[in-house]
């Protein structure tokens, strides 16, 4: 009798409806790993910044859907059994099963920990929908996770190099260059949610992550084309990452290019694409004099994609550790102290484990 494999899914949740949108928002902002300040201090600030910012996210949320929720659930359940068909063939023997892990809303880390242990699961993968790693993303729910099983896991840290993850990215951005007429001219913005700035100083590997990847895009566009790093969803008055997506959109605009922007840090559609990338950008670009304005589509269950998810399951399966990343073991240099690996030096012998921080 084969194995069953659960394979779960972690990524960000989004309300399914208007009134779920402050209990969502509180919840993201009440998170540790998203406003590092004292527990007293960060639940009075969730609660503020969520009731100030709902009206206005409300409306955001009503222009992507008619009942005013999030279509990142819809999304992830798509990319869940795309990957469980893929699993499949390669697994004959085996019965696969992915669950959603949402961190801010329904299904919650714990709904999902649950199903597993219900499932009686003789493996687990913990799989991010983050393909870069951060301590605000992956690192959460890796914390969620460890709170509420108990039992062993395997776990995917990230993928940003992964060679059918960046094939992926350049056929979308190729394909949408060729929707809008093959301009010349072009500037690539390749978006990114942004951080602030200290957690990067404080060793988070994302920031380094997300522009080595711009970098293997850019060497596979064409070679005149502009192409750009950048970060959007600034929250707050810290000083975050940049440069940000909307002065970029604005500069270039302003320049008469014929922008294209590419989400790399998202893989499915919600409303930092459709909303931000897809229309408020899409209004500064035209009121600055931009010649076009092209929204890449995020990956969603593209082939390239979803082939990533599951090499990187299989390659899970078949490691002697616990952790591994696109590169098998530490990605990140060793600056990036962030990193999920830590490289230990056993005190008998030259052997090198890589152990989960």
């Amino acid at each position: 009798m084969g194995r069953k494999i659960a394979v779960v899914l972690f990524n960000l949740g989004g309300p399914d409806k208007p009134a779920s949108v402050q209990p969502f928002l509180q919840n993201l902002f009440r998170d540790a790993a998203i406003i590092r300040a004292p527990l007293p201090i960060r639940w009075f600030l969730a609660r503020l910044i969520s009731r100030t910012r709902a009206p206005a996210v409300k409306k955001n949320y009503a222009m992507m859907d008619a009942d005013g929720g999030s279509p990142l659930l819809r999304e992830t359940e798509a990319q869940a059994r795309a990957l469980e068909a893929e699993l499949s063939k390669a697994l004959p023997g085996d019965d696969v099963k992915c669950f959603i892990a949402m961190r801010y809303w329904h299904p919650f880390t714990e709904e999902a920990a649950a199903e597993v242990k219900r499932w009686k699961a003789d493996e687990v993968v913990l799989l991010p929908l983050y393909p870069q790693f951060s301590t605000t993303t992956t690192g959460s729910s890796l914390d969620a996770w460890k709170k509420a099983y108990r039992g062993s896991a395997r776990t995917v840290c990230c993928y940003p190099f992964e060679e059918n993850f960046v094939a992926a990215h350049v056929d979308k951005i190729n394909g949408a260059h060729r929707r809008a007429g093959s301009p010349e001219q072009v500037t690539l913005l390749l978006s990114a949610h942004g951080l602030p700035e200290q957690v990067v100083k404080d060793g988070d590997p994302y920031q380094w992550q997300c522009e080595a990847l711009a970098e293997m895009i850019a060497g596979r566009v064409p070679a005149e084309w502009e192409v750009i790093p950048c970060y959007q969803s600034r929250v707050g008055p810290l000083k975050w990452i940049g440069p940000a997506t909307d002065l970029e959109v604005e500069r270039a605009a302003k320049a008469g290019k014929n922008i294209l922007i590419a989400p790399i840090a998202f893989v499915s559609e919600h409303i930092e694409t459709l909303v931000e990338l897809g229309e408020e950008y899409r209004l500064l670009a035209e009121g600055h004099g931009a010649a076009s304005y092209t929204r890449v589509e995020a990956l969603g269950v593209h082939e390239g994609f979803i082939q990533t998810l599951t090499q990187e399951t299989l390659a899970a399966l078949d490691m002697k550790g616990a952790l591994r990343s696109c590169a098998g073991g530490r990605l990140c240099p060793s600056d990036w102290t962030g990193c999920p690996h830590a490289v230990t030096h056993q005190k008998a012998g030259e052997r090198v484990i890589e152990t989960a921080v």
